[in-house]
């Protein structure tokens, strides 16, 4: 029998599973909302947050939530590309055959994106994750990619996302043009402590929970450790139940939570 069966759960709420729980904390809902100006404003985004704190899961939320008839989302990851892979990479996702040469696939990209905007009608937003690893040739590249008829329209919405450093880069001197075309700049916080209860009670209660699992203070002890990152609270939640299961323990008190904190910090 599994470790969460023994707190009422029909399936373990903290691990990635085939059903998400999505808590709809003022942070996401703010983060949505920003997302949701950019996709309509167009121009150039920026959405960073320190890791854990529900980038991705919001990105992709939201990216599933555009009307595929209004939007092309093309979604690329730096991490793992050269310049040149980048641009190629970014025909393909667009549906093009890439071409060998740098100064081609910006013809490229530059001429679908023209096709997709005034034919199809279609704002194609392009997300670029990520975006930390982000090197000053692209950067500099970027601006003239997305530059349309001598800068007087945004025919693109172009998300820049990833760690806080990010920011740190576009605040160099030679991104100055660049960072003028930055029409949206959040930055995820992380949970409140409130929030952070909130995020806790959801996620049991999206998997069937109807008893209590954590005591006040244990809750608490998870919500200082994680410093509001969704992430940790899910990895203290989860190691304190297995604990707590292995331990035959039915209410999860602070101990537990220690022991659980040290685990994953040792792990």
């Amino acid at each position: 029998m599994d470790y969460f069966t023994r707190y009422g759960l029909e399936f373990n709420p903290f691990i990635k599973n085939s059903k998400e729980i999505l808590v709809d904390t003022s942070e996401y809902k703010e983060t949505l909302f920003r997302l949701d100006y950019l996709s309509k404003t167009k121009g150039f985004g920026i959405l960073t947050g320190s890791a854990g704190r529900g980038k991705t899961t919001a990105l992709r939320n939201w990216a599933k939530s555009l009307n595929p008839s209004l939007y092309k989302v093309i979604y690329s990851s730096l991490s793992t590309l050269t310049p040149n892979d980048f641009y190629r990479n970014l025909v393909k996702e667009l549906g093009c055959e890439p071409a060998f040469e740098k100064p081609d696939n910006f013809r490229i990209i530059q001429e679908e994106i023209t096709r997709l905007s005034v034919e199809k009608r279609k704002t194609p937003v392009i997300i670029i994750d990520e975006a930390n690893y982000i090197n000053n040739a692209i950067l500099n590249d970027l601006k003239i990619l997305f530059n349309f008829e001598m800068d007087s329209r945004d025919r693109a919405a172009i998300l820049l996302a990833g760690l806080p450093k990010l920011n740190a880069t576009l605040g160099l001197g030679i991104h100055e043009p660049l960072k003028q075309r930055v029409v949206m700049n959040y930055n995820l916080e992380g949970l409140s402590k409130e929030e952070g209860k909130l995020y806790i009670s959801e996620k049991l209660k999206g998997a069937g929970c109807n008893q209590t699992i954590f005591e006040d203070a244990a809750v608490e002890a998870i919500l200082n450790a994680s410093d509001g990152t969704p992430r940790l609270i899910n990895k203290f939640c989860n190691a304190s139940m297995f604990i707590g299961d292995s331990n035959k323990i039915n209410i999860i008190n602070t101990d537990i939570v220690m022991q659980a904190i040290n685990d994953c910090e040792l792990g």
